[in-house]
């Protein structure tokens, strides 16, 4: 390879194609592999790196502006662990700027090296938008060096080896290992989370739950039980739930499925009130008899117009998915209630004549008004009176 490391270079983006990005390292030194993928929110970037449905891929954020927030212990939305278990890298187009929030404990910088997420800042991200919009998400491998010393061939060689999410089940690794108890309500100014006392009991399934999935649970009256991804239908059943929630997480839904769709289906006939999200969404759709398809680029941004077909709004919803649900492929005894406005695709399902519905988006986020709080609500009054 012929690319030689640019003067002051201290990171660089190594492309299965051998396009090689350098700019300036920030964050954990070392490197890591993923699949790149660009976000378009203007907000939340602390949320977005600690999704559990990020899980091995690397974040190229399109708004240039990141870090004026800071972080803080609050608005990390996975359980526990670090970027093993969400967004291996960050890339930026400016170098991220000092905090200058009062809920910031920690800078930007600082936190990303704690949590070993590697950054790659002062490239142009527009044009490596449009790599992913053209081609597809590709396959890289990110790295940082303060000395600037990069084999640029093993990086190259090292993302082309990846064998990418295709068949590759990450909600294990995601999931919790054993049961837990929740009571965190939705953030209040200035209190924070407030504790709750639910009288429903909702067992939520942890594929890669978000933290803000069971505070908005929570704020309806739901005494929430989480366990791992690979509790049987019968274990959840068990606890005489009055509902159940397939959640968010990484990977392709059909290798999860492979373990999950058998006791989705339990639950199904079980006739218990059923919500999905993100990947619980599409493993809801593979138990119905559906299927699911890797997308080119994916959906990843909190800007998503979505249409609820059920009562004619559009709302402005956080997306974040690779793979999904082919709409052609659903069974009869299923409807479709929402859809993307920027592409057609699938974003809900409903069983007829059952409690139990699913949607592609993340209904727990705010990217602005809070559009798709709505579906809590919808699933709580499936369980009946509050």
């Amino acid at each position: 390879m012929t690319i030689k490391i640019l003067p002051g270079a201290t990171g660089v983006l190594a492309l299965a194609d051998g396009t090689v990005l350098q700019g300036i390292g920030v964050g954990a030194v070392g490197s890591a592999l993923g699949e790149v993928v660009f976000n378009t929110a203007m907000t939340g970037y602390q949320e977005i790196l600690t999704d559990p449905s990020y899980m091995s891929q690397i974040l190229a954020f399109t708004f240039p502006h990141v870090g004026n927030t800071g972080t803080n212990v609050e608005d990390i939305e996975q359980m526990g662990g670090g970027s093993d278990t969400s967004a291996r890298g960050a890339i930026f187009r400016d170098v991220p700027t000092d905090p200058a929030n009062y809920r910031s404990d920690a800078s930007f910088d600082d936190w990303m090296k704690r949590r070993g997420v590697v950054g790659l800042a002062g490239v142009d991200t527009r044009a490596l938008t449009k790599i992913i919009r053209d081609k597809g998400a590709p396959h890289a491998v990110i790295a940082h060096d303060p000395n600037g010393e990069f084999d640029l061939d093993a990086l190259v060689a090292q993302a082309k080896a990846w064998t990418g999410l295709v068949g590759l089940d990450l909600a294990k690794p995601a999931s919790t290992l054993q049961a837990f108890e929740w009571d965190e309500g939705l953030w209040e100014w200035p209190e924070g989370h407030p504790k709750t006392q639910g009288r429903k009991q909702v067992v939520v399934i942890d594929y890669g739950v978000k933290r803000n999935i069971l505070r908005a649970l929570a704020s309806t009256g739901a005494r929430i039980t989480v366990v791992p991804a690979t509790t049987t239908a019968e274990e959840v059943l068990a606890r005489n739930p009055d509902g159940v929630v397939l959640s968010n997480g990484p990977g392709d839904p059909a290798a999860t499925g492979e373990y999950a769709v058998p006791e989705i289906q339990k639950l199904v006939a079980s006739g218990k009130p059923l919500m999905g999200i993100c990947l619980g969404h599409q493993m809801l759709a593979l138990a119905l008899g559906a299927r699911t398809v890797k997308m080119e680029q994916g959906h990843h941004g909190a800007n998503h117009p979505v249409k609820d077909l059920t009562t004619g709004k559009v709302e402005i919803v956080s997306m974040n998915h690779g793979f999904t649900v082919d709409r052609d492929s659903l069974p009869d005894a299923v409807t479709e209630t929402h859809i993307s406005l920027f592409d057609g695709t699938n974003c809900g399902i409903a069983v007829k004549d059952k409690p139990i519905f699913s949607v592609q988006h993340h209904p727990e986020a705010s990217p602005g008004p809070a559009d798709s709080l709505y579906l809590f609500d919808r699933f709580a009054d499936l369980m009946g009176p509050r």
